[in-house]
Formats: structure tokens, sequence, C-alpha cells
């Protein structure tokens, strides 16, 4: 058989060799370094052989896939691990994920120093080094292997899998767990690990389902890697918006206001309230009517738009649906079917299109508990939400001013190298899930994704994540911790006008159905502001600023000068506090700097004599005395332009 290599080159042998063979013919080291295989674009595990032709590249931990095998097998280490030190605990499931891996196990949660003791267990048994040996059971002795070691997680997981499967497991020593791997041929070639955390998770991720104890654990080939990345850990906390977020008196919660369900305080609403009037008034440049629609409807507008079937578990209902004659109401989840009415309220021409309906809408969902996140994931959010009333002739143009505003924004907020871009399909082996039909469906999606190659945007894939009645461009963002989240949308939907009994009126007198873009232009603005907090470290444009400019008093002496740059500043609609304390100039500096302000105006003698200010920014720290006139003209462009200037001057946390 001849064997295609990465580079080119050819290996020829008489019979059937496994692929960690032949890695070790190729060369000892790399066979060292061998995490996993690639035969013809498949990743196999090292022990599968190769009896034909194929293209074959040998993966090591510089490969994704590599990766993945390598911290895989470290996941079951931790399973060992915790099997020895805590024997009744219960298997559930364990993979590898970007930043390493997690194993979840039904037992006590453990804590730091539990953590620490299943990690010195862990490197024990890394340097028994025993072999991993991969087996096979059919379904059946599968299922009674692992009931008589009593693990039912693992008994639901082979009982889940078609009657004529053959279940695979690993063996390391004492320890087996059910596993496809692939997975390194021995603890001993893992170098580095972590255990991070511990937290609760659902199992199989439904709150209806028992909470299990998840570890949170990386593993590297080199200690030196493995400390350059606690070292980022210990800055991505500081950047953690649900951390900074509440020390910066951004936002704050209360247990008995509820679960996702943030306070915005004085300075995140002034934030919020600056993203706010920026995308009003933009959308108004680029035509955009503004509607403002109830925050509640009675079911009956959710049956007709088929939420009631797809979302009601997603919905906050009010009312007893049990009591006949009751009026049910819900709070609204979206708000399309409210700018519906409000197109059907007249008649429309095919003069009128497009009508382009924005509202800054407050929404509810119920999330799950377990899903909820500091500012991600709420169940009450505002957001910059659209939607566009066209003719099917006009979709491609539209669809591009969507993407056009909402590439605007994400340059404007320094944000357009932090997104990647997915077209979310729907699921066809699942069509009970969708409105419209298949022919529908393809025939949009074809639309959808020729308008996505006009515009040359690089986008990926994913079947089964578009929304009920239509496919979506989805704008993503990882989150400090690698958690992707999906912060704007782009939808096009067929389906929807029908339900609604929408039309105009076209070219020949005849009624036609229109087609609905629904889209937001910045997203949610509680995501929105995590993002940016996370992004900036807190240190955000200027514009953006609650506070952008504190004027500092060298004494009580030159208050009064204090108080009337501060006048001058506010006049021209600069955000500015005085700290008229009776402090010391460098400890009123040192606060200054710490609450992140951009701008200080020390103001003495010197300068009240001249009309002066003395300015330290986190630009370019101590820029000298300037007449406040500059300073006010300079400021004024940098919040006009929306500038985004590069931190300089180090902050001292």
């Amino acid at each position: 058989m001849k064997i295609t290599l990465k580079d080119g080159s050819e290996k020829v042998y008489e019979s059937g060799m496994s692929v960690i063979d032949i890695a070790k013919d190729i060369s000892e080291g790399l066979a060292r370094m061998a995490c996993a295989g690639e035969i013809n674009g498949e990743v196999v595990d090292l022990r599968t052989v190769v009896n034909e032709d194929c293209e074959l590249n040998i993966l090591t931990f510089n490969d994704d896939a590599g990766k993945a095998a390598y911290r895989h097998t470290t996941s079951h280490v931790l399973a060992e691990a915790v099997k020895r030190v805590f024997p009744n605990a219960k298997l559930a499931i364990g993979p590898s994920i970007d930043t390493g891996f997690y194993y979840d196990f039904d037992c006590e949660p453990f804590d730091r120093a539990a953590l620490d003791e299943l990690e010195k267990e862990m490197k024990k048994i890394i340097k028994e080094g025993a072999e991993l040996e991969r087996f096979t059971l059919p379904r059946e002795e599968a299922i009674k292997f692992m009931e008589e070691r009593e693990e039912p997680y693992k008994v639901e997981l082979i009982k889940d899998l078609p009657e004529d499967s053959v279940i695979s497991f690993y063996r390391q020593g004492e320890f087996v767990d059910l596993c496809a791997g692939p997975h390194l041929m021995s603890t001993k070639a893992i170098k580095a690990i972590k255990l991070i955390s511990s937290s609760g998770a659902y199992w199989r991720g439904s709150e209806k389902n028992k909470m299990l104890t998840r570890v949170y654990g990386t593993a590297f080939t080199k200690n030196s890697d493995l400390d350059e990345y606690l070292a980022h850990l210990e800055d991505i906390k500081k950047r953690d918006h649900n951390k900074l977020g509440r020390e910066m008196e951004l936002f704050t919660t209360v247990d008995v206001i509820g679960q996702g369900l943030p306070l915005m305080m004085p300075k995140g609403t002034a934030m919020i309230q600056t993203l706010q009037r920026w995308i009003e008034d933009e959308e108004e440049r680029r035509g955009y009517v503004r509607t403002k629609t109830p925050m509640l409807a009675k079911k009956d507008l959710y049956i007709i738009s088929d939420h009631w079937n797809h979302y009601k578990e997603g919905m906050f209902v009010l009312g007893d649906e049990e009591k006949e004659d009751a009026e049910v109401f819900a709070l609204r989840p979206m708000t399309c079917p409210f700018q519906f009415y409000v197109y059907k309220n007249s008649q429309k021409s095919y003069r009128d299109l497009p009508i382009r309906y924005g509202e800054t809408s407050t929404l509810f969902r119920n999330e799950d508990s377990g899903e909820m996140h500091g500012l991600t994931r709420v169940r009450q959010f505002t957001i910059s939400e659209g939607h566009l009333v066209l003719t099917p002739e006009q979709i491609e143009e539209e669809f591009k001013g969507c993407v056009d505003l909402i590439k605007y924004c994400l340059t404007t907020l320094g944000l357009e190298n932090d997104v990647t871009y997915r077209f979310s399909k729907w699921d066809p082996n699942h069509k009970e899930k969708y409105l419209g039909g298949e022919e529908q469906w393809e025939s949009s999606q074809a639309k959808m994704r020729e308008i996505l190659q006009h515009l040359n945007i690089d986008f990926s894939e994913a079947e089964g994540e578009a929304a009920f009645y239509g496919p979506k461009l989805d704008i993503q963002t990882k989150n400090v911790y690698g958690k992707e989240d999906t912060i704007i949308t782009v939808q096009l939907d067929f389906s929807l006008a029908d339900r609604f009994d929408m039309y105009y009126i076209d070219q020949n007198g005849e009624k036609k159905r229109p087609v609905i873009i629904h889209r937001t232009s910045v997203g949610c603005y509680e995501r929105t502001l995590a993002t940016l907090i996370e992004k900036y470290a807190g240190l955000f444009p200027t514009w953006l600023c609650p506070e952008q400019v504190r004027v500092l008093p060298i004494s009580e002496k030159y208050h009064d000068y204090a108080n009337k740059v501060a006048a001058e500043l506010k006049d021209n609609g600069i955000k500015c506090t005085i700290d008229e304390r009776a402090e010391k100039i460098g400890y009123k500096i040192r606060e200054t700097r710490l609450d992140r302000v951009p701008y200080m105006l020390v103001v003495g003698q010197k300068e009240e004599e001249e009309g002066l200010v003395s300015v330290r920014s986190r630009f370019l720290g101590d820029e000298g005395q300037k007449p406040l006139d500059t300073f006010i003209n300079d400021i004024c462009k940098e919040i006009r332009t929306k500038e985004i200037k590069k931190v300089e001057v180090e902050q001292q946390n």
C-alpha cells in the first residue's frame, strides 16, 4: 500500500500498519510527539491500522485535533484520579474544549483543596505511565459492563445508541471509560497540567436533570506554555465584565430582584444611553422610521406568529392557561409581530417599499438559570431591533444595507476584528421545527448565500441554527473565556408575512406578499456593553466614557476656578466631575487613574491666572499646560469623531 504524507512524500508498505508504527518509521521524534492521525481528512486514533492507499497526516499538539486528543486523554486521567480519591463519584462526560478539557461527576462539589488533591493524584497517574488500550463490546454487553461498574450515566449514554452499535472503551491501568477516542498511547506523554476550577453543570445541559460537578482543567506539552496560559487567565480575570463591570459600578444584581435581571448603575446607564442615541440617530440617517410598541400582548398574537408553538418555553406567560375564558398574556421576546401590525395599519403600494422600522426594544426571555451570566445572558434586555418590509427585487440591496450598518457599528466600536460571520441554516432532518417547506428553505438559503458571496464575507455555515421562520447571518464574538455568543443578527423571512396577511399592491394593481428582513444594528445593548468592558478592560474610548474629564484643584483656593472650568466643559457637552476633597494632588491623580477616566485637568494658581489647564491623559500621560479652549476643541473633536486612541500610559491597578 502507498501512504502519501502531508509534505507530498510517499511511503510504501507490504502490509497493514498502525498510524503510530508509521510515525515511528518516519521518525522516532515524530512518534514521541504524535497525538492522533488523520486519514484522508478524518481524525483517527494512533492505534488505527492502515490497510490501503491513503493520505496520512500525523497530528501533534500543534494541530487542533492533536491538541484535542492530548487534552481528552488528560480528562481521562482526571476521571481516574477522582475515582481513586472519591470512589463513590459517578462518571458523566469529559470532552476536550478549546482551552483544555472538563469532566462532569455526580458527587459533592470540589473546593480548591480538593482540586489540588486531585491534581496531585493526576501527576501520580501520569508518572505511572499506563498505556491506553482500546477495546469494543456489543451494545448489550457494554450496558452490562457499565452496570456492573455502577456507572448509570454511562449506561444511559450507551442506551441512546442504536441497537446494532459496537461500543468502544479505553482502559488505562485499572481505570476504564466509555469513549470513542482518539487518545494518546500512554499517560506518560502528558507533561504539564492544571485544574482550573469547579462549578455546577446540569446533566446533558438541561435544568430538568440533576446538577453535576464539573471540573475544568488544561494541559500542555511544556511547563512554560502552561505558565504563560495561567498568566493569561489572570489577565482575563481582570477583564471579565462580570467582575470588572461591578467594580466600576456599571451594573449590579440583587437576589431579591432576581437572576438575570441586572440593575444598570448611573455610569452603565450613561454608556448605554450614549450607544442608544448614536444608533437611533444613525438609523434615522439611513432611512429608518421609529416605532414604540407594547411590552406584552395576548397569546393570540404569538399564536399567529407561531412563536407560541416554537418559543413558548422561552417566554414569560401571564395568566392561567387552564382557566376557561381567562385572558393570557406574555411579555414580548421579540418585536416583529407588533411592527407587522404597524405595517398593516394602512394599505401599502410597491412605491412605499422598502419600509425600514426601527425600535429600541425591551425584551424578555426566560433563560435557563444555568445559562445566565452577567450582562451576556439575561432575562430582560434592550435591543436595537429593526424590521424591513420589501419587495423580492429589493432583498439584496437592503440586506447589503443591513450589513453595511453593522460593519459601521463594529468599526466605530473597535470590534471589527473580533467577530466572525456564521450563515445559520435550517436542519432538513427536523422539518417540524420550521415554518415553510423544503423548496422555500432551499431557495431562501441559496439567496442568502449568494448575497454573502457578493459581499465577500468570510463566513462559516451552521446547520440547525436558523430561526424557525428563516435563515440568518449571525455575527459571533467570544468572551474572555472563549465562550462564543451571537451579538448581532440579520434574518431573511419568507414566512411570517403570509401568517399575518401582509401585502402590498404591485405595479399591476395585484396583492403581493412582501419579504421581511429582521435585523439588529448593534444587537443587545447589555451584551454589547459586556463585550466592550472585556475588549477595553474598562479603558473605553473617550466618547463612550461615563466620565470623560475630572477636574483636580490643587487646593481649596482653586475650587472656584475648577467649577468655572467644569461649567465650560459641561456647556460643550463634555461629561466631567470635580474632585474637591481635601486630599493631596498625587492621591487625586492616582484615584482618577484607577477610575479609568480618560482625562484629568489639574488647576492651581498659574492655571487660574492664565486661563490654562494642566492636562494628564491615559494616552500620553502628562501633556503639559494648555489653554482651556484648546483642550475643549481637541476633546470635542475626539468625541465627535468617536476616535479610538491607543492607551499608551500604563494603568496602575
